[in-house]
């Protein structure tokens, strides 16, 4: 069985589980959507628009459409959030 975790320290942060790394997934996708958002910037080659929303109904389950970068953004963000406490509660 494998643990999900969140374990922080002095050499940096460990996500751990396929919780943990979606968690971790959620919240590179929001910073990458939010830059987008704000700049029409793209973090990477493959972080597309389209790639990055679709990734967001991945994960938390909402469909959005194109151009909803901020509220995917924030979903992502709520999302990690409340999986987060989760973890923290096991």
């Amino acid at each position: 069985m494998t643990t999900n975790s969140i374990q922080s320290g002095a050499g940096g942060t460990i996500f751990s589980g396929p919780l943990g790394v979606n968690i971790y997934r959620a919240t590179v996708i929001a910073s990458a959507l939010k830059l987008y958002a704000n700049t029409g910037m793209k973090a990477n080659r493959a972080y597309t628009p389209s790639n990055m929303l679709a990734a967001a109904t991945e994960i938390t389950g909402i469909k959005f459409k194109r151009g909803e970068y901020l509220k995917a953004a924030e979903a992502l963000k709520a999302w990690a959030r409340d999986n987060a406490l989760t973890i923290a509660k096991d």
